[in-house]
C-alpha cells in the first residue's frame, strides 16, 4: 500500500472575514460614487440647521474651518495614517477610537462604521462629531482645528453666507 501524504488543506480567510471584508469595500466604493464637495456656505448653512452653531461653545465658523481643514469640504475624504488608522469624512474621523473599519477592537465611541461618515448627508457625520466635540478636548481633538483655527478670527469662514 502507497503512503499518502495527507497535508490539511489551508484555507487563507475565514469565510466571514472575506464576506465582511468584501461588504466594506463595496460599501466604500458606493458611498465615494455619492461624494459631495460642499461650497463653504452650503456647509454653513446646514450647520447651522442642524444647531451646530454654538454647541459646546464652538462658534458656526469653528465647524466651517474645521471641515475646510481637515477634508477641503470633501465627504469622501479618506487619510491613511502610519498607525494603520483612517480619518474619513469632511471632519475627517479618526478611526482609532471614533468609528470602525475592519478592526472589531477599536473603540468605536460614534457606534457606526467609518464608510457611514462618508455619506454626503453628513447625518452620522454630525452625530459623531458633536460626540467627540463632548470629549474634554472639545474640537481640540482635531489637529487641523488646533493648527488653523483655534484662537483665530474666523469670521470670514461664515460672512456673506446669509444665513
Amino acid at each position: 500500500m502507497e503512503a499518502r501524504s495527507r497535508a490539511p488543506r489551508r484555507r487563507l480567510c475565514p469565510p466571514g472575514i472575506v464576506l465582511l471584508t468584501l461588504a466594506s469595500l463595496l460599501s466604500c466604493l458606493l458611498t465615494s460614487g455619492q461624494a459631495k464637495v460642499y461650497s463653504r456656505c452650503e456647509l454653513a448653512r446646514l450647520l447651522q440647521d442642524v444647531g451646530l452653531d454654538g454647541f459646546r461653545g464652538y462658534s458656526l465658523a469653528n465647524w466651517v474651518c474645521l471641515a475646510y481643514f481637515a477634508s477641503g469640504f470633501n465627504t469622501a475624504a479618506v487619510d491613511h495614517e502610519a498607525d494603520g488608522s483612517t480619518n474619513s469624512g469632511i471632519f475627517q474621523i479618526n478611526s482609532r477610537k471614533w468609528c470602525r473599519n475592519l478592526n472589531p477592537s477599536v473603540l468605536n465611541l460614534c457606534q457606526m462604521y467609518c464608510s457611514d461618515l462618508l455619506n454626503p448627508n453628513l447625518k452620522d457625520t454630525i452625530i459623531c462629531a458633536m460626540k467627540i466635540a463632548q470629549d474634554p478636548k472639545g474640537l481640540g481633538t482635531w489637529e487641523a482645528w488646533r493648527h488653523h483655527c483655534q484662537g483665530k478670527d474666523l469670521t470670514d469662514w461664515v460672512d456673506g453666507c446669509d444665513l
